[in-house]
């Protein structure tokens, strides 16, 4: 509803009440009283909500009689500022109805030098259909969709997908530069931080769309900001603390899914977004510090997946090496879970909303110098590719 009058705000009036006490409104889904303050919590304060509900008791009365509240037209220029450089989407054609697999585009940057990103932003144009889209960095000599074509959209298998060489390192083989889900705000990482694109270095749009029933054409943008120089700290987005092995039985209506990494070396973390699909009700990320102290990061009590909000520390946390990162994540597969496609199917780990997926996508900083697949105990598990069915 528009809140540019008091004509049109008064008939909502008890419905603001609700979505402000239930904290419906504004969407923030993390648990409150966090040991870490965030620092794009748009959640109300009590005294906030207070005031919201003192007015609508008293009758929603009106204000200054007449007033209506200018509104500026919506501003066409990127949020951070002007980009150093802007990569489109050629035209992608969403079909009425779906499921639509994920597809590809390969983008060379032409970087001739090693580059540092200060930030980077989406600009979305049809946000009703994407489920999301992923910015990934392809260094040199990368195994990852090695020899399809530049600039044209494709889809590839998943076998295609998974496929690297023998030996090869996690961040060798791609790096996720920047993810769109519903939710997303674009924001700088860190003034003393930046994240690394290799000279020859290419982007990978991993791109995912839930048709609604309308047909459309999506040009979304993604833009790139420079950093004047080097920096002393690298930001490096890690999707390793999942669940490829998730199973949910049929009619579960509790099913935890578990997860956990071990740094090798210390770090200190920036942010955490959870994800799952439609039958994901629930996740918790965690500390275990090597001393053998517990903390509790983030607590998303009711996960919505229409809302999927990177929680973004306020101060970045110091993890000593030998820190264990868990994620404890809640799934309804029942009958009274009104999103759920299918109570009587056993769910595993899938790309479309009707399968499920358990990743706390997380965000590290380290030292600018250091080796990024140092950071890490034990080598990422890979999801493994069922071989083809010869009968």
């Amino acid at each position: 509803m528009a809140f540019t009058s008091y004509k049109q705000v008064r008939p909502w009036a008890g419905a603001i009440r609700e979505a402000v006490i239930s904290r419906k409104m504004p969407p923030w889904h993390a648990e409150s009283g966090s040991a870490h303050p965030f620092r794009n919590d748009r959640s109300l304060t009590k005294a906030e909500i207070d005031s919201v509900v003192a007015w609508v008791n008293a009758g929603a009365p009106e204000g200054e009689p007449g007033r209506e509240l200018a509104i500026a037209p919506r501003e066409p220029d990127w949020k951070l500022g002007k980009p150093d450089l802007v990569i489109q989407v050629p035209g992608f054609q969403v079909p009425k109805t779906g499921p639509v697999p994920y597809s590809f585009l390969i983008v060379p940057l032409h970087l001739d030098q090693d580059t540092w990103i200060r930030a980077a932003e989406f600009r979305i144009d049809q946000r009703r259909v994407i489920h999301h889209i992923n910015a990934f960095v392809r260094a040199p000599g990368s195994s990852y969709l090695a020899g399809f074509p530049a600039n044209q959209i494709f889809v590839p298998t998943v076998a295609e997908r998974a496929k690297k060489r023998d030996n090869e390192r996690l961040f060798e083989r791609r790096q996720l530069l920047l993810g769109y889900e519903p939710g997303y705000q674009p924001m700088q990482w860190l003034d003393s931080g930046a994240k690394l694109i290799k000279a020859g270095s290419d982007l990978i749009f991993e791109m995912h769309y839930n048709p609604n029933g309308t047909e459309v054409v999506d040009h979304s943008e993604f833009a790139l900001y420079f950093a004047k120089a080097a920096p002393a700290d690298r930001v490096l987005a890690v999707d390793t603390l999942r669940d490829l092995d998730l199973t949910i039985p049929p009619e579960d209506r509790n099913c935890l899914s578990k997860a956990s990494m071990t740094l090798a070396r210390p770090a200190r973390l920036l942010s955490i977004q959870p994800h799952m699909h439609v039958r994901g009700n629930s996740m918790e990320v965690k500390a275990v510090y090597p001393d053998g102290r517990i903390e509790k990061l983030l607590a998303v009590p009711k996960y919505d997946f229409n809302w999927q909000t990177t929680y973004v520390l306020a101060k970045p946390l110091d993890l000593p090496a030998g820190t264990r990162l868990e994620s404890v994540a809640g799934f309804d597969n029942s009958a009274n879970n009104p999103y759920n496609p299918d109570p009587g199917a056993t769910v595993k780990w899938g790309d479309q909303t009707t399968s499920e997926m358990h990743i706390a996508f997380l965000e590290l900083v380290i030292d600018a110098t250091w080796d990024p697949d140092t950071l890490f105990q034990s080598p990422a598990k890979m999801l493994v590719v069922p071989a083809p069915d010869k009968r």
